[in-house]
């Protein structure tokens, strides 16, 4: 004689092998969790290079034009070692909890998700350089904080319904930075390094801590 509890196990079985097909559930926390440890190291080694080096300027108390180029090309520099290790780690994570998982990491619905991604955080991109070729950097702060949150945003609909928490939170930290350019290297620290910490973090006791 078949259990009544067959039919409810049964619609539960549909119900998550739906969500596994529309849906990429093999986001890691720790892909969180690491981001935003880079983020916070990227932020300090910026910090310490802003207040312990010796800036030269001119008689109007301005960067001089060669200070002004060096500085620019050390928050490049930064800023992309940044974003490399943040994606290596993210990758990787990610790939691990996959194949742990038994899912396959790159699917339609993967690509889906890439896709959406990739749209704001390119248009963010060229935005930024842009602005890095008009000299007007402190923008570049907030707007990688928004371009990225719009990206998560729009990623939201194709994985975990936090990542759209995240998302709004960061384009909020964005707009907030535009007011309060002085404490702009601050709050890019706290979107990029603070929230994914506490992102991951949660994802991790979530998701993946009984995986």
């Amino acid at each position: 004689m078949a259990s009544s509890d067959e039919p409810l196990q049964t619609l539960s079985e549909i119900r998550d092998l739906m969500q596994r097909s529309s849906k990429f559930l093999s986001l890691s926390g720790l892909s969180g969790i690491s981001a935003g440890v880079v983020a916070l190291v990227g932020a300090a080694v910026a910090y310490l290079r802003l207040n312990t080096h010796t800036f030269d300027y001119d008689s109007a108390n301005i960067l001089t034009e060669p200070t002004r180029r060096e500085l620019y090309q050390f928050m490049l520099v930064n800023g992309a070692c940044v974003l490399l290790a943040a994606l290596v780690f993210g990758i990787f994570f990610t790939v691990r909890k996959a194949r742990k998982s038994g899912h396959s990491v790159w699917n339609d619905t993967s690509k889906r998700l890439l896709v959406s991604l990739f749209v704001p955080l390119a248009t963010g991109g060229l935005f930024c350089i842009a602005l890095f070729l008009q000299k007007l950097v402190w923008i570049c702060f907030p707007a990688t904080l928004i371009f990225y949150g719009l990206a998560l945003l729009n990623g939201s609909k194709y994985t975990h319904r936090d990542v759209e928490y995240l998302g709004l939170s960061e384009i909020a930290l964005g707009l907030f930075s535009l007011f309060f350019p002085g404490y702009n290297l601050l709050i890019w620290a706290l979107g990029f390094g603070v929230l994914h910490l506490i992102y991951g973090t949660l994802m991790y006791l979530k998701y993946d801590k009984n995986a």
